[in-house]
């Protein structure tokens, strides 16, 4: 596993011990960030169930102006780290030890413009965290969240506030992308409904 692109292109990234966390490849990855294509310069990025950080630091080795890195495994946050300190973005990252439920159950300081969500498999947790970020500020106006599952997972959200734009099947990884709904969309969908 490597940095793709950026100014830290080519840094190999260490990976966590055992199997806590759902590490995405670097083929993958390189897809994703083809998909964003410029969207991440000046980016703020929530990295949830951060893993390795993979995608949060190619996110800030791309032009993110700044990550936020959350997960609660004490293996993965001390690989977080040693990756961040290896590709010399740590002046730009914010790695919060803790649940990702908790984190996002606080308003964040000012919206994100990338939300990745890759938890640990078959738990249903992708869906729970959907959820608690579908709600107004959370998610800037042209922002996307990326969720990362196995294709077996997949299911239907309801969601007020998100809709689902587009997916992508990598073998056994599909990344299902989510934007904004359209304001008047949302407005609508959230009336009372007459009879």
């Amino acid at each position: 596993m490597r940095v793709i692109a950026g100014s830290a292109k080519g840094t190999p990234l260490a990976s966590v011990p055992g199997e806590s966390t759902r590490p995405i490849t670097d083929r993958v990855k390189e897809s994703l960030f083809d998909i964003l294509g410029g969207s991440i310069v000046g980016a703020r990025v929530l990295d949830m169930f951060a893993g390795t950080g993979a995608v949060g630091i190619e996110a800030l080795s791309r032009g993110a102006r700044e990550a936020v890195f959350v997960e609660r495994d004490r293996r993965a946050l001390a690989t977080i780290r040693r990756n961040l300190a290896a590709t010399r973005l740590t002046d730009r990252a914010q790695v919060v030890a803790g649940d990702a439920f908790a984190y996002v159950g606080r308003p964040p300081e000012e919206p994100f413009d990338l939300i990745y969500i890759a938890p640990p498999q078959y738990k249903r947790l992708w869906v729970q965290a959907l959820q608690a970020i579908d709600r107004p500020g959370y998610l800037s106006p042209n922002g996307v969240v990326v969720v990362q599952i196995f294709p077996k997972e997949d299911e239907p959200v309801a969601l007020q506030h998100l809709e689902r734009t587009d997916e992508r099947k990598y073998g056994s990884t599909l990344l299902i992308f989510f934007e904004p709904k359209a304001q008047g969309q949302a407005r609508h969908e959230d009336a009372p409904q007459t009879p």
